[in-house]
C-alpha cells in the first residue's frame, strides 16, 4: 500500500506510523502541559514527600492525565475526527470505509491509546494488518487516514 496518505475517491490512504507518532506527541505534550500545570496549581508543587520516600507527580498523576487523555481523544476524534495533533500533520479517524466512526470505536481506540499504549502499539505492530491498526483500533474497527491538503482546503462540512 502507498506510504503517502489521505482517501482518494475509493481509495483510503493510511497514515504512516511515523506521523501518527508525532500527531500523538503533539497531543501528549498539550494535555501533559495541562495536566502538570493542575496539579501545580492544586498543590503548589509537582514534587511529592510521603514521608517513606520520595514520589513524582508522574507516580500521582498516573490516573487523572489518562482520564484527560481519554477524554479529549474520545470529544475532539468523535466530533471531528482530528486532535490538535492529527489536525497539524493532516490525519483523520475514520471507520475501515473511510466514513465516520461510531462512538463505540472512538472509545475503544481512546481506551487503548490512554491507558495501555504500549501494550496497545506493541501487540498491533507483532500483530500488524494492512490497515496498520493499534489492536484497540482494530477492535473498534477504525483506522487512521492522510488527508490530502486539497482535499482538506475544498471539503464541505455538513452536521448530521
Amino acid at each position: 500500500m502507498d506510504e503517502s496518505n489521505s482517501k482518494i475517491g475509493s481509495k483510503i490512504i493510511l497514515a504512516k506510523w511515523t506521523d501518527r507518532f508525532f500527531a500523538w506527541l503533539i497531543d501528549f505534550i498539550i494535555i501533559s502541559t495541562i495536566s502538570t500545570t493542575v496539579i501545580f496549581l492544586s498543590f503548589g508543587t509537582t514534587y511529592y514527600d510521603f514521608g517513606d520516600g520520595e514520589l513524582w507527580a508522574e507516580n500521582i498523576q498516573y490516573i487523572p492525565t489518562s482520564i484527560l487523555f481519554f477524554s479529549y481523544w474520545t470529544i475532539l476524534e468523535y466530533k471531528t475526527g482530528q486532535t490538535i495533533g492529527k489536525k497539524i500533520l493532516n490525519l483523520r479517524m475514520t471507520n475501515l470505509k473511510g466514513g465516520k466512526p461510531n462512538l463505540k470505536g472512538i472509545l475503544l481506540s481512546s481506551f487503548g491509546k490512554s491507558f495501555l499504549l504500549p501494550i496497545d502499539v506493541i501487540v498491533g505492530w507483532i500483530l500488524t494488518n494492512e490497515s496498520r491498526q493499534r489492536v484497540f483500533n482494530k477492535l473498534g474497527d477504525t483506522i487512521i487516514i492522510k488527508i490530502k491538503d486539497e482535499e482538506n482546503s475544498g471539503s464541505t462540512y455538513l452536521k448530521d
